[in-house]
């Protein structure tokens, strides 16, 4: 297949390591005069070191060539600032395809004040991602010796290198089939670059409102006054040509009259006159702007055509931009004490972040933590996420030592396999907790496989949600009552939960809860219950829960709990008062028995009462205990935290590469069979079985006919006993329409089933459907096993494995993971399902070749990594045999976006 030069994104923007953002597209004939340009505004070494020798001008011939590509014999990214007429070229770089055409030459140019900030390291990167779609294997560079910023750049690319010395040059070859070391490389560059971005937003030395008001009611007002009350501890300019000064302080009629560097400019002027100001601020040469205002993609085409040409404007003049259509940003950290928010509540500082969609439902998560006495570190408003997203945040807040806990309101997507790598990195050092919208199916989409049934989008974002260790709620409650468990205790060792309680009822209702959300509660050992039972009265419980009666006094709970914690067969313990003494006195007997606890227990207080503002339970020592109202609560946020701390202990796994497989030798077997995909659609089975064996999958062996007589002789050549298949391209389930005759013994019973099965497809009037048939060995044993891949939309393509056969959809027990797989996802997937004893062995039963099926599915998914036309493909069913025995392909369906394989 023939990649064009269009196939490749016309603009990219990438992020530089200081935080900056930079443009990136391919180079046009458009751009002759401002190559000229960027010829002549090199220094003659910086020329030198580009073209090996001192090169003072440059022709129109010269000019021609380097603009007019022709990929992939010559292709070539350019790096650029500046937007319309004031666009400029300040770096390039490009390849020249060699003779074997599978390696090619690159060079390039960076503008000189420009050349420490990693641009030559991004324009590589792009160059190889296009050159993987053009099958390049290797590039090949001749570098000076004295040229050793570019010789650093490549030695810290990551890719493989093989450096010789070559009539005084470094001749520098990059593997780039070999890409492991470079992608994380590539990630970690990501990392900080993005991290150093909101750092400088987050952290400003001087903030700008733009409509700022004297009117402390509206939007500006507020904003302003928050930022002058909060304590910045940077300078504030409001900027307003109605108005002399806000508040005392001197105002500015536009940004171009505001002295000194500007760090961050907060927007709050009407949506028409957003573009306007970011010109001003892009060539004032502001680092960041906060767009608060409304307007925009959320307010019909005027609004979207608005916010496209307002990230071009933002991308063109290199800045970050939070929003539009957002509530704002918050820093509680004393250096800075940002609050650039129009929030009328002010939180206390803490070690949760909270990143939210929604700027309404960021008002009501502020007023929550306030109200509740949880501490924020971080608050950040993204609304249309014109630029900076959640990957952004989630980057910056990877490393930020003030947070502990990340709270996220998701709306939608946007990479999400970005928001999957780093999420996933990201919940081994810290907690993330989500609250993703959209549940319910608002609209349904037609669906031409069990695959595409069952894979609703809401499962695809659990899949994402499970692989990345994201902990998802349903509610904003619940998100924060999971975020103080995990903010103030440490994470569970295991499962078994000790339950503390002066009341019998609350104690039962906790452990039906723990149980029902996966948590268990032992009983106590022998020598604990002794423990507790040589201080307690006759009349408690100490088998677990511990119910102390209603007259326990603070002492008890204090004593209570110390045998708890020093007790082996607990990993956590719940602590329930009904409050018939003063709540001081109870909380003051915890307190004594935690302040000098060292252990690694989580220990998870609950008052049931409506007034929790009397209870004290955050320790001398700065540590707090957790406090709900209700037990089930504090049960359900244990129950989130143990699932967390067994993922944060998992082997996350690795990508498996078979040496077996050959793309190319793949696409030149479907050529070979002149299958007509050019508008898309179903593969003929038999075509799709053989494209499934050339990726190692074993299929069982099948003939088609035309007519009864060559499939008589097709079951004949097979051996009896035979099975027949409806072929067609257009019926999905066969057995729906009589489709499938099964232990067919002889000839004469061929035919017959072939006449069948004609006859019933004419009867119901779908005789343009009949293409034949397909006759395939009759199996014994072995248990039927779907295997599938739908492509979702936002997600990309969800890899299925279930119990097979024609109930599939009837029993629903399947389950999903986001391509590609690793080595750990296959048996991630079988522990998902209800049905797995059929596979391990169940009742006397042989256990089935679980082996072979985690193979599958991983050969399966580099096929789909292979094959991006694939919309839609499934197994159905696999025939998985006795351990040792493998497996077979008993049926497959496979569907392609049109594609030419000439």
């Amino acid at each position: 297949m023939e990649i064009k030069v269009t196939d490749i994104p016309e603009v990219i923007r990438v992020i530089l390591r200081d935080g900056h953002t930079f443009k990136v597209r391919p180079i046009g004939s458009e751009d002759k005069e401002k190559l000229r340009d960027f010829f002549y505004r090199m220094s003659p070494q910086t020329r030198y070191f580009r073209f090996g020798y001192t090169k003072a001008h440059i022709s129109e011939q010269e000019l021609d060539y380097f603009t007019e590509i022709h990929p992939p014999d010559m292709y070539a990214y350019v790096g650029l600032s500046g937007e319309g007429e004031d666009e400029s070229i300040r770096a390039v770089g490009r390849w020249f395809l060699e003779t074997d055409r599978k390696s090619a030459e690159i060079a390039f140019a960076v503008e000189d004040d420009i050349q420490t900030q990693g641009i030559g390291t991004a324009l590589l990167e792009k160059l190889a991602q296009a050159a993987a779609k053009y099958k390049i294997r290797k590039f090949v560079a001749h570098v000076l010796p004295e040229n050793t910023r570019m010789l650093s750049a490549f030695e810290e690319s990551g890719f493989r290198l093989t450096k010789t010395v070559k009539e005084g040059r470094y001749e520098i070859i990059f593997d780039l089939e070999e890409q492991e070391e470079f992608s994380k490389r590539q990630e970690r560059r990501e990392h900080i670059a993005r991290s150093a971005g909101m750092r400088r937003i987050v952290y400003p030395k001087s903030v700008v409102v733009v409509g700022a008001s004297r009117d402390p009611e509206s939007v500006g007002g507020k904003v302003f006054r928050n930022l002058l009350y909060g304590n910045f501890s940077g300078t504030i300019f409001p900027v307003n040509p109605n108005a002399a000064s806000i508040n005392g302080v001197l105002c500015y009629p536009t940004i171009d009259e505001v002295p000194g560097n500007v760090d961050l400019v907060v927007i709050v002027v009407p949506a028409k006159m957003v573009l306007d100001v970011v010109d001003q601020c892009g060539k004032r040469g502001v680092w960041g702007v906060l767009v608060i205002s409304a307007g925009f993609s959320e307010a019909g085409d005027e609004g979207r055509e608005r916010q496209k040409q307002l990230r071009e404007k933002v991308f063109s003049y290199g800045m970050r931009c939070i929003g539009p259509n957002c509530l704002g940003i918050m820093n509680t950290d004393p250096q800075v004490n940002l609050n650039a928010t129009f929030a009328p509540t002010n939180p206390p500082r803490g070690t949760l972040s909270i990143g939210t969609h929604s700027g309404a439902l960021g008002l009501a998560l502020l007023d929550y933590a306030k109200n509740n006495n949880l501490g924020i570190a971080h608050f950040a408003s993204i609304g249309n996420r014109v630029d900076i997203s959640s990957n952004d945040l989630l980057e910056f807040w990877e490393d930020d030592e003030n947070t502990r806990v990340i709270l996220l309101y998701l709306e939608t997507f946007g990479n999400t396999r970005r928001f999957s790598r780093i999420a996933r990195r990201v919940s081994q050092k810290k907690p993330i907790i989500a609250v993703k919208s959209g549940r319910s199916e608002v609209g349904s989409r037609a669906a031409s496989s069990h695959t595409g049934a069952l894979a609703a989008s809401d499962i695809a974002v659990d899949v994402l949600f499970r692989k990345a260790g994201i902990i998802r709620v349903d509610t904003i409650e619940e998100m924060f009552n999971v975020a103080k468990g995990l903010a103030h205790q440490p994470l569970p060792l295991g499962p078994r939960v000790a339950i503390l309680t002066n009341a019998g009822g609350p104690g039962v209702l906790a452990a039906d809860a723990a149980i029902g959300w996966g948590l268990e509660v032992p009983p106590l050992s022998v020598g604990t219950q002794q423990k507790l039972s040589a201080f307690l009265p006759k009349e408690a419980a100490v088998a677990n829960p511990v119910d102390m009666i209603a007259s326990a006094p603070g002492e008890h709970f204090e004593k209570a709990l110390n045998v708890l914690l020093a007790a082996e067969e607990v990993d956590s313990i719940i602590v329930i008062n009904i409050p018939l003494r003063a709540p001081e006195e109870v909380s003051a007997g915890i307190r004594r028995a935690m302040e000098n606890y060292q252990g690694d227990k989580p220990v998870l207080a609950c008052f049931m009462m409506s007034e929790t503002a009397a209870v004290r339970l955050t320790l001398d020592n700065g540590r707090s205990i957790p406090l709900y109202v209700f037990p089930e609560d504090a049960v359900k946020a244990l129950s989130r935290a143990w699932p967390y701390a067994q993922y944060r202990k998992l082997d996350l796994g690795s990508t498996v590469v078979f040496a077996d497989i050959n793309e190319e030798r793949a696409r030149r077997y479907l050529a070979g069979q002149k299958a007509d995909m050019k508008q898309g659609g179903w593969l003929p089975q038999e075509v799709a079985v053989g494209l499934l064996k050339e990726y190692g999958i074993p299929v069982l062996a099948m003939r088609q006919a035309e007519n009864a007589s060559d499939a008589a002789e097709a079951a004949g050549d097979i051996g009896f006993p035979v099975v027949m298949k409806l072929r067609s391209s257009t019926i999905t389930h066969k057995t729906d329409v009589g489709g499938i005759v099964l232990n067919i013994q002889n000839k004469t019973e061929a035919e017959q089933a072939f006449t069948a099965i004609r006859s019933r497809l004419d009867e119901a009037g779908h005789g343009a459907a009949f293409e034949g048939v397909v006759v395939q060995p009759m199996l014994s044993g072995g248990q039927e096993v779907i295997v599938g891949m739908s492509l979702d939309p936002v997600f990309g393509p969800l890899v299925m494995v279930g119990m097979g056969g024609i109930y599939v959809e009837l029993n629903k027990d399947v389950a999903f993971a986001l391509h590609p797989l690793n080595d750990k996802d296959p048996d991630v997937m079988f522990s998902q399902l209800k049905s797995l004893p059929l596979l391990t062995g169940w009742r006397g039963s042989e256990p089935k070749d679980l082996d072979i099926l985690r193979e599958i599915l991983l050969r399966f998914s580099a096929m789909i990594e292979d094959f991006p036309e694939i919309l839609e493909m499934e197994i159905n069913p696999l025939m998985v045999f006795d351990k040792g025995s493998g497996c077979a392909v008993v049926d497959a369906r496979i569907c392609f976006s049109a594609q030419n394989f000439e």
